[in-house]
């Protein structure tokens, strides 16, 4: 099985971490790929006082040095709820809209299972671009989108 989960290093990330460890029941036969997608900052034209493209590229670096550490912290976390053994783990950073690059990145590796966290924002911010909805509805794989109880 090759499951893909996708992070961007929020607590419900951790909890989809916490949740893709249940999934994983033949270790020896299960692959996992940790991702975690950024957007470019695009320069605004618009703007009284432009800033250079040394600072966007500095933005665009700091971005996806943030989506690194995602990654890598959570595929720790997930290699450690299996003490001793072997778990195959591979991290992948994405560029892009998440949720277009996430499905794209699925059909590419030709993932079993898509897991991520879900904010509970509601219709509202589904209407204004949740990453899990649009991996819902648009995945070429089974999607498993975890919650956290609200406190």
């Amino acid at each position: 099985m090759k499951i893909v989960i996708a992070t961007d290093g929020s607590d419900y990330s951790r909890a989809a971490v916490a949740e893709a460890s249940k999934y994983i029941a033949d270790i020896e036969n299960t692959e996992v790929i940790v991702v975690s997608a950024y957007e470019d900052a695009f320069p605004i034209t618009a703007e009284p006082f432009a800033l250079s493209a040394e600072y966007y590229q500095k933005i665009e670096e700091a971005v996806k040095e943030q989506a690194t550490h995602f990654i890598e912290e959570a595929a720790d976390d997930l290699i450690a709820r299996f003490p001793g053994k072997t778990l195959n783990v591979s991290t992948e950073v994405l560029r892009g809209s998440p949720d277009r690059e996430i499905v794209e990145f699925a059909k590419r590796s030709k993932c079993d299972l898509i897991i991520v966290g879900s904010h509970g924002r509601g219709f509202w911010g589904r209407m204004l671009g949740s990453v899990s909805d649009g991996v819902v509805h648009h995945a070429p794989c089974s999607v498993l989108v975890v919650r956290t109880p609200h406190k």
